[in-house]
């Protein structure tokens, strides 16, 4: 198989977590492939139509993107076991979607003050979309720390990859201010091996 891959990205480090945590690196091939919404040629448009990474091809050729499509597939190709069944599966599939939209809210923001020239930057669009990532972390301070003790599934990964990114690109929004079951939970799960094996470059 082949990533298309960018070290920097939050959602690739999903994917690269899960493969961590799988045993399972070495079934992938890693192809660079730094894009961004100004940049959309550093992959195969056929890999992903949208130009997004991450994006997976297939030991057949098939094209699949979206990370939480590729970790899926990764999931029950690799026997991974992070994707329990149901009803488990849906409190999985709701803190994945919510850690997603969180991360994914913090990379507009990193492009709208990185990519986008400076005279057309929207401080008010930029912090509507940090409350959204505000929003998000009150939410599982408050409803899902029992859930973030629970068996490692892809709901917790995919969170523990939205909290680094904001470490990442965004450590002056101080996320753990006001949070602190969360910040210990980040702290421990930071440490496990995957993590520490993913880690974007400085």
């Amino acid at each position: 198989m082949k990533l298309y891959h960018s070290p920097a990205s939050p959602f690739v480090r999903k994917v690269m977590v899960l493969l961590h945590e799988a045993g399972a690196t070495d079934r992938v091939e890693l192809i660079p492939a730094a894009v961004s919404p100004l940049k959309t040629d550093a992959m195969p448009i056929g890999g992903n139509p949208l130009a997004k990474i991450p994006a997976l091809e297939t030991d057949d050729g098939t094209a699949i993107h979206d990370s939480r499509v590729i970790t899926r597939y990764l999931d029950d190709t690799l026997k991974a076991g992070l994707y329990p069944p149901a009803p488990r599966l849906w409190d999985t599939l709701t803190l994945e979607a919510t850690a997603d939209g969180m991360t994914e809210a913090a990379v507009l923001i990193r492009y709208e003050f990185h990519v986008r020239p400076e005279g057309s930057r929207s401080h008010d669009w930029a912090e509507g979309q940090w409350h959204k990532i505000d929003r998000a972390l009150t939410a599982v301070e408050s409803r899902w720390m029992g859930r973030l003790s629970g068996p490692l599934d892809m709901g917790q990964i995919a969170l523990a990859c939205g909290l680094g990114y904001l470490d990442f690109r965004h450590p002056e929004r101080d996320w753990r201010k006001g949070r602190p079951k969360l910040t210990d939970w980040e702290r421990d799960f930071a440490n496990r091996p995957s993590m520490q094996a993913t880690k974007p470059p400085q």
